[in-house]
């Protein structure tokens, strides 16, 4: 009989062997893990019974981050070349951009062309080509050497520059300050006129008072 019980449980026990589930993307790592299932029955010889069932599941999500965006190197092919390389990259959790690509130096080029204009000789030109930088055309104003315009130089120039304002490279920065030079005498001219104004009263009511006097000196003097 102790034979025919084990026997019994032998064939009324089941187990379920653990399935495993797992799922990759980018920057994310989730394995699903469990479903164990385990049941036993017995039955004792008197006719009792005895169920047991453990159910077991378990989850984990374990993210990372993806590999860095790299920004891309550019570089210049000789020293004679005003260009510089720009590149940038961009890097969140889930994705990463990156690019780049070259720019021309414009103040680079501005010097390599008055340089090899100055050494055949066309001092001018140099000059002139210097002077599209508006802080070089404004040091230029400054010293009372305008920049050259239309073959013009000296107070030619000058005349020129005043006449086509709009064509100065500093211009927005040219009307700003003659903005400001005008509100500045405006206010200077409101002061002295108040000055002025506050003079003129003082010496009418000087002047009132000594009329009052005088009036009052042919009152009691009459004549």
């Amino acid at each position: 009989m102790k034979y025919l019980s084990i026997l019994l449980l032998l064939l009324f026990t089941s187990s379920a062997i653990a399935g495993s589930e797992q799922h990759n993307t980018s920057g994310s790592n989730t394995a699903i893990e469990g479903g164990y299932t385990s049941t036993a029955n017995t039955t004792y010889e008197s006719g009792s019974s005895s169920n047991s069932t453990t159910t077991n599941s378990s989850t984990s999500n374990v993210k990372s981050a993806p590999p860095s965006a790299g920004a891309p190197s550019y570089n210049s092919m000789t020293q004679d070349v005003c260009a510089v390389g720009v590149s940038l990259g961009v890097q969140t959790f889930g994705i990463g951009i990156s690019g780049g690509k070259h720019a021309i130096d414009k103040n680079c080029e501005r010097l390599k062309l008055a340089r090899i204009l100055n050494d055949f000789g066309m001092k001018v030109a140099a000059v002139a080509i210097l002077c599209q930088d508006e802080r070089v055309f404004e040091s230029m104003i400054q010293a009372g050497t305008p920049c050259p315009i239309d073959g013009k130089i000296g107070k030619d120039a000058q005349a020129l520059w005043s006449k086509y304002d709009h064509e100065r490279p500093d211009y927005t920065t040219y009307v700003k300050r003659m903005e400001d030079r005008k509100k500045a005498d405006e206010e200077m001219q409101a002061k002295i006129t108040a000055e002025l104004d506050a003079m003129d009263k003082a010496k009418a009511i000087e002047d009132a008072k000594l009329n009052n006097a005088k009036k009052m000196k042919e009152w009691k003097h009459p004549r």
